[in-house]
């Protein structure tokens, strides 16, 4: 009798903030693996609202009663942390068609230099519209976060809404001098 590999793959993202698309993602990734890590990365190009150890402490409270998933912080590059992590294959979310494209370079990419294979899931139709960037724009242009609801779980408006406050006016186009 031969003893299976356990199959464990990585779900790498910025996370900032981390939405109801993506925890999708992680509640139907899992049941297609014995153990899933959620990699909170830095994106270089990108700016970032919460710093990576807010972003794993927000995940680690959410995914908390979500058995055989794991978080963990990484920097570099996303197949390096994947070997590290002895995974199996990289877990992604694809929103919509704009998504295929990209998507399917880094997985080829990912394979050619790591031999690590990824596997994709459609997002749920609900978050297809869903983008961190996006939200992380309506915080500083001081939209109301709490009209998020339907695409954020209420830790994150919480935490959003204190980084809004907390932001200075000027980042705030169309704020009323003082």
């Amino acid at each position: 009798m031969t003893t299976r590999q356990r199959r464990l793959a990585v779900f790498p993202g910025q996370f900032d903030p981390i939405t109801n698309g993506h925890l999708d993602i992680i509640r139907r990734g899992v049941a297609l693996f014995d153990e899933l890590i959620v990699g909170v990365g830095i994106n270089p190009e990108k700016r970032e609202m919460f710093t990576i150890d807010e972003r794993v402490a927000m995940i680690r409270t959410l995914v908390r009663d979500i058995p055989r998933v794991h978080v963990a912080k990484f920097t570099g590059l996303t197949v390096d942390f994947v070997k590290r992590s002895k995974a199996t294959a990289i877990l992604r979310g694809i929103r919509d068609v704009s998504d295929v494209r990209y998507e399917f370079q880094l997985a080829l990419a990912n394979r050619a230099v790591g031999g690590v294979e990824t596997v994709f899931i459609m997002t749920g139709e609900q978050y297809a519209l869903t983008s961190s960037s996006l939200i992380r724009q309506v915080v500083a242009f001081g939209g109301d976060v709490k009209q998020l609801s339907s695409v954020l779980p209420e830790l994150v408006i919480q935490k959003l809404a204190e980084k809004q406050k907390d932001m200075p006016r000027s980042n705030m186009p169309d704020a009323p001098s003082e």
